[in-house]
């Protein structure tokens, strides 16, 4: 263990270096130099020159060299799901999927970014029409890319690909509790783009982030916490930095009367447990209509009751990643059994560091912090509603508007739709994130702007208008040589085209 390394997984600065530990057994993953201000600012001077480069390649260079990357990221498979598994402490099948999903998402920005971002002709105007009109995205230049430690390779590669593809150059900041997996994507990139620093790596802690923020970057993409988020918001407004958050979520499944409960029940498991719970669009909170609550609750029950818990590659739930965050849920599971709620499975004995067993709470106040606020843990509370209406006042009740699902049949796309979120999944979990169409953020305290999909694309671009006279006009508008004729034929004109309803 690194000298100073005192609780496992818990990332400190040790010689100007940033030594990464597996929160499951102490060992060391890695060691990687900190990135000052001064560091930091080199870098994005670095990306400014690289990104006019990437940017003259145009779409069908960059998809090319896209495509290497996403390969190599295939090829070398096992070695990255290693890392992720020694350094988070993320079972093998859980990294492999999310590499899995990544790795999609590559190819998608990579091959439709030109048919979403090129120039295109758009409608004209009536009174204007000697003019041709014309759309285009040009990408911003440099984007900082601030990324999470939960899905350390998934959340980030949602903006760092579609930044890419979008022609941007990109200056990372991976989470200081996943460096090596940061180190990994932008190495890898390396290898096949060898020609100028287009993806930089930066190391550190909080402050490298925010030096990351003011470092005069053109936009920055931020994944983590709500309270993070507005900070990051306020230093970026001092410039006049646009700003993409994805912030926290307390999502929520609905669970209707005619829906498949063995359906229901597996994917709420999953939705809330895989990854150990931690994560932004995973279900924390379950609304079951009553007429099915009980043999919904039990078969959640005895699913969850046989998850393996671990630090074994195969184990189905491994170590919390992120020590600080099992002080969070013991805390929630406290607070919902002194608001009077009960654990059905698991509760205080289930928090036994580095792991959290699952746990299932019951008949928690709808006010207890455990229902209000983001737990980030392999806990779900379950309650009972009389109806799908009461389902969805409760669910949009919240603060946070990230995703969720609702399973069942007749009502659930119009239930769905209701939902203040900004994804919505019917009779699944979590399968939004991916499909690489699909635009991936939240509202309200979970953020705003999009990843994936065209929308993310066109989030790492600004748009630019033209307008081309290609004939000289008839009737005068634009000019201070117009006459009583051109008056005349305007109001006229105006007449004809609008003056009916």
């Amino acid at each position: 263990m690194a000298p100073g390394v005192s609780v496992s997984g818990t990332p400190v600065v040790d010689g100007g270096q940033l030594v990464s530990t597996s929160p499951a057994t102490g060992e060391e993953v890695g060691r990687f130099p900190v990135a000052d201000a001064e560091a930091v600012a080199a870098a994005v001077a670095r990306a400014r020159a690289a990104a006019d480069w990437w940017r003259d390649l145009g779409f069908d260079a960059r998809r090319r060299r896209l495509y290497a990357w996403r390969a190599l990221i295939t090829a070398r498979l096992d070695e990255l799901t290693g890392i992720m598994h020694r350094e988070g402490g993320k079972p093998i099948g859980d990294a492999t999927a999310e590499t899995a999903a990544a790795v999609d998402h590559i190819h998608w920005a990579a091959r439709h970014a030109k048919r979403v971002l090129r120039m295109r002709r758009v409608g004209g105007a009536l009174l204007q029409s000697e003019y041709t009109a014309h759309v285009e995205y040009q990408p911003y230049g440099v984007v900082g890319v601030i990324g999470p430690w939960n899905y350390p390779i998934f959340t980030p590669v949602g903006s760092i690909g579609y930044a890419l593809a979008a022609g941007n150059a990109v200056v990372f900041k991976p989470s200081e509790y996943t460096p090596a997996v940061g180190q990994f994507l932008v190495d890898t990139f390396a290898e096949v783009v060898p020609e100028h620093p287009v993806l930089q790596v930066v190391h550190g802690l909080g402050d490298t982030g925010a030096a990351l923020v003011t470092s005069g970057v053109d936009k920055i993409a931020f994944t983590g916490s709500t309270r993070t988020g507005k900070r990051v918001m306020a230093a970026a407004a001092e410039t006049l930095t646009p700003v993409l958050l994805e912030c926290g979520g307390k999502d929520a499944m609905i669970v209707d009367s005619d829906a498949d409960l063995d359906a229901a029940a597996e994917a709420t498991v999953w939705g809330g447990l895989f990854n150990a719970g931690q994560t932004c669009i995973g279900i924390e909170r379950v609304y079951a209509v009553e007429s099915v609550y009980d043999a919904f609750l039990a078969k959640v029950v005895a699913k969850a009751g046989r998850l393996t818990v671990g630090a074994e590659p195969g184990a189905d739930i491994g170590p919390m990643t992120m020590p600080g965050q099992i002080d969070v849920v013991r805390r929630h599971i406290a607070a919902a059994l002194a608001d009077g709620g009960e654990a059905v499975l698991g509760g205080p004995e289930a928090v036994r560091p580095p792991f959290v067993h699952p746990t299932i709470l019951v008949n928690v106040p709808e006010t207890s912090e455990a229902v209000r606020e983001e737990t980030f843990g392999p806990t779900l509370t379950i309650a009972k509603v009389r109806d799908v209406d009461e389902a969805v006042e409760r669910v949009n009740a919240a603060h946070y508007g990230l995703a969720g699902a609702v399973f069942g049949k007749a009502r659930a796309m119009a239930t769905a739709r209701r939902l203040r979120s900004g994804m919505t999944s019917i009779n699944s979990t979590l399968s939004f994130a991916g499909i690489p169409s699909l635009p991936f953020g939240g509202v309200g305290d979970s953020g705003f702007g999009r990843i994936h999909g065209a929308d993310g694309l066109r989030e790492f671009a600004r748009p630019k208008a033209i307008a081309k006279r290609w004939m000289p006009s008839l009737v005068k508008v634009l000019t201070f040589e117009k006459g009583p004729r051109d008056l005349k034929l305007t109001r006229l004109a105006l007449r004809i085209l609008h003056g009916r309803k």
